[in-house]
């Protein structure tokens, strides 16, 4: 892969991120937050290229949170969740972007069965980003003093299939526009 499409991979990752992290499920007008799906796709398709794949998880974080403090002093998104548990958004991409590039470095998306492992290791990225954020949220944000782990876990569980499903859908549709 020559540094053109090293550009074109990181250019298309910043830009459905840039288009989609100001509304989490979407709207009339807004396609819903691809974040989770551009972190694993950064590891993915940038694995074997271990310099250009730090610059490019380095230059999405830094965008995630050029494009949040432009929502929230700009467009008059509310901040609430601008909390210390903001900080752990990093390990949460980190790990999208780790398991993404673990599973290029060691498999194939060839026929069947690769595929069927690329959607395994995105589900389980993608569900460990889900947990791992709203743990996070639900221990540093210090809203949820009086409300304990379960009805917390009760609360969250009903996002469970939204936030999963489009990460999976825009990965889904990333490697088809790649397989065709």
């Amino acid at each position: 892969m020559n540094n053109n499409k090293i550009i074109a991979i990181v250019a298309s990752l910043a830009l459905l991120m840039a288009a989609t992290r100001f509304n989490h499920f979407g709207s009339a007008i807004s396609l819903p937050d691809a974040s989770l799906a551009v972190f694993f796709l950064c590891g993915l398709y940038l694995a074997r290229f271990t310099r250009a794949s730090i610059a490019a998880f380095i230059t999405l974080i830094l965008e995630a949170g050029i494009v949040d403090y432009y929502a929230i002093s700009i467009q008059g998104v509310s901040d609430w969740c601008m909390t210390p548990a903001y900080w752990f958004l990093i390990p949460t991409y980190g790990s999208l972007w780790l398991i993404g590039r673990w599973f290029a470095l060691r498999h194939s998306m060839e026929g069947r069965r690769g595929l069927a492992g690329l959607a395994l290791a995105a589900w389980v990225a993608s569900s460990f980003a889900f947990l791992f954020s709203n743990a996070t949220f639900y221990i540093f944000s210090e809203y949820f003093d009086s409300m304990s782990v379960v009805e917390y876990l009760s609360r969250i569980a009903q996002y469970y299939g939204s936030y999963i499903s489009v990460a999976m859908l825009y990965i889904a549709c990333a490697v088809g526009i790649q397989m065709i």
